[in-house]
């Protein structure tokens, strides 16, 4: 039996990791048996905190991957969201808390700019 390398075990770690991946993207976005409603939300349009925010489903993009395929935007910026697996959402300004909602990150946003004006996010 050959000898195992390192070079061959990140390899075969590596092609695991990303089929895992391929996996869990490849599953379904309809309600799913974690008991979370992986619906894409409903748009809305309203005034928080003086604030625009509005949501709706997004038609494309450089960030429609990690968003679910949802927008939101603060003031006309669009403000980076991100879907989690367990159906939570988290934003670029407020990463490490996690809201039930599009409109919920949109809200917390507004709350932690504190007035400042949120800049547009690069696409790389």
């Amino acid at each position: 039996m050959p000898e195992l390398s390192r070079r061959h075990a990140l390899t075969v770690a590596a092609a695991l990791a990303t089929a895992a991946g391929a996996g869990v993207a490849a599953s379904p976005t309809t309600s799913a048996a974690d008991g979370h409603d992986h619906h894409s939300p409903a748009s809305f349009d309203e005034v928080y905190k003086g604030r625009r925010i509005q949501g709706r489903p997004a038609s494309g993009g450089a960030h429609q991957h990690h968003g679910g395929g949802y927008a939101v935007f603060v003031d006309g910026v669009e403000l980076h969201v991100m879907r989690n697996a367990d159906g939570t959402w988290i934003s670029v300004v407020s990463h490490y808390d996690p809201v039930p909602t599009p409109r919920a990150a949109a809200r917390a946003a507004v709350d932690e700019l504190q007035g400042a004006v949120l800049l547009p996010f690069p696409a790389n």
